[in-house]
């Protein structure tokens, strides 16, 4: 019951944080790092002492409880080499997004409670054995998101939670139906129905090939919504920039990741004939996402706006690993997960913070030459774009590595020479907006602060940055750290699969 501590953990923060008093800035800071801090420590844990079982890739400290009997749903949790590394990316930028928010005294008490609400929600779709378990903890995650973004936002704060909670709720029915469709229809061998929401059992069974061609796209759809797939992708860019940094961490970080584990675990772990019949389509979807993000962000004048697009294609290469249906790209998808969540995160913290405390701006166009007023600043962020853009060393080009490996043995020339043309797009944006940003000069006359020196990082800045940039780099550099995991629960999953 290791991992279910993180669950715990974090409502109780929630609840610790919600009844401080509201002055009390400086204990309710500490308190939610300690809380935070206890469920990163929780996960990483779990991600050490996971062996995979004795087949390798088994679900480990299981927990299995009734809670409805009557109708099939239990209180089953458990974990297995892929959600543990959304385990601990949940628990890296919890940590970081406490750090960056350092400073905030506006109602710190109910930030801070919505803000832990939100991760145990995270946590719990990532350990639910239980369909409508995840389904419980997935909604609970939704209105969280709500109150951050609509009253510590920015501007259209309202317009854009509210399309954020519209996208989500929208995408979580047309989940239910698909749950409640696998519910009726799944079998035992011996075609007697299951009736049952655990995941474990529905694995076992199966769902009639016929039915899965229905089911797998409206289930699919549920989840890909929240994970930013075209053309549904709109509430992300929206939700980012209106958001608090800790908010966009969280969406960028964990949030939209949501969507993808739901993709990859419940649509294509259920339904693997569904997948199967509708692998190229997602394909296709995938690289839209992957060029169309990149296009835009291209062309994005708000700093925030550019990171936030950028999300948005990063996640087409999740899609399109999963799309692959093979162990390299899929293995290459959960890899991406957690590196976009790390990268993404510190993206949004350096723009959404540190640069935009310091310039009081997020336009491009009114920023001159950061790279001699906040030089410290101005590298981590080159550090930070050029791993985001997949530079070798860091995890984001180990994970676009192995999804394009298994696209490449799977799927059609055309959707890999796409993919690969979105990496080029990705190499463009991301080069033009640093030199945008950081070494564009701008007339003096335009700008009478030109020459304004701002602050170096405080040392809660510095240590968020050390932890994400951190994470990037070690993975990068040892992604057996995680690969060794993932791929043996993967392997399982699609053993399922029919020859």
């Amino acid at each position: 019951m290791t991992a279910l501590l993180t669950i715990i953990l974090s409502f109780i923060g929630a609840l610790v944080c919600g009844l401080m008093p509201a002055g009390a800035h400086r204990r309710i800071r500490w308190v939610a790092l300690t809380f935070a801090a206890a469920g990163l420590g929780v996960s990483a844990v779990c991600c050490v002492n996971y062996s995979g079982g004795e087949f390798g890739g088994e679900f480990a400290d299981r927990l299995d409880a009734e809670w409805i009997p009557s109708l099939g749903i239990g209180f089953a949790t458990g974990y297995d080499g892929i959600s543990l590394p959304l385990l601990l990316v949940t628990g890296l930028v919890a940590v970081c997004g406490v750090l960056f928010s350092w400073s905030l005294e506006s109602r710190a008490n109910q930030f801070y409670a919505f803000y832990f609400t939100l991760i145990g929600g995270v946590y719990g779709v990532f350990l639910s054995l239980d369909l409508f378990l995840l389904f419980v903890f997935y909604e609970i995650a939704v209105v969280p998101k709500y109150f951050l973004i609509a009253i510590w936002g920015g501007a259209r704060r309202q317009f854009a939670a509210m399309k954020l909670v519209l996208y989500s709720f929208g995408g979580s029915a047309l989940v239910l139906l698909g749950m409640l469709a696998v519910f009726f229809l799944a079998h035992d061998a011996s075609g007697e129905p299951l009736k049952t929401f655990s995941l474990l059992a529905l694995q076992e069974g199966q769902v009639p090939a016929a039915a899965q061609q229905w089911i797998f796209p409206v289930i699919f759809v549920g989840f890909a919504i929240m994970a930013g797939m075209w053309p549904f992708h709109t509430w992300a860019p929206t939700g980012h920039v209106a958001a608090p940094t800790a908010a966009s961490m969280l969406l960028a970080g964990v949030v939209m990741k949501l969507g993808a584990y739901g993709c990859l675990r419940v649509a294509v772990g259920l339904l693997p004939a569904g997948a199967q019949d509708w692998a190229s389509w997602v394909a296709v979807v995938a690289v839209i996402n992957i060029v169309y993000g990149a296009l835009v962000a291209l062309k994005q004048d708000d700093f925030k706006y550019v990171i936030g697009y950028s999300s948005v294609s990063h996640m087409g290469f999740v899609l399109l690993g999963i799309a692959t249906l093979n162990l390299t790209g899929m293995t290459g998808a959960v890899l991406q997960m957690f590196s976009h969540g790390v990268i993404g995160a510190l993206l949004f913290a350096l723009v959404g913070t540190v640069i935009y405390s310091r310039t009081k701006t997020r336009m491009l166009d009114e920023l001159h030459r950061l790279i001699d007023r906040m030089p410290g600043i101005a590298w981590v962020f080159i550090v930070a774009g050029l791993a985001s853009m997949g530079l070798p060393g860091f995890s984001g080009f180990v994970s676009e590595l192995y999804v394009l490996i298994g696209a490449w043995g799977s799927l059609s020339g055309w959707i890999v020479a796409g993919a690969g043309a979105g990496i080029l797009l990705t190499f463009g944006y991301t080069l033009v907006k640093i030199h945008e940003a950081f070494f564009r000069e701008r007339s003096p006359a335009v700008d009478n602060q030109a020459e304004t020196a701002y602050p170096p990082m405080t040392l809660p800045e510095k240590t968020g940055v050390a932890i994400l940039l951190g994470a990037a780099l070690l993975i990068g550099l040892c992604p057996w750290l995680l690969t060794d995991k993932i791929s043996p629960s993967l392997k399982l999953m699609l053993e399922r699969f029919p020859n």
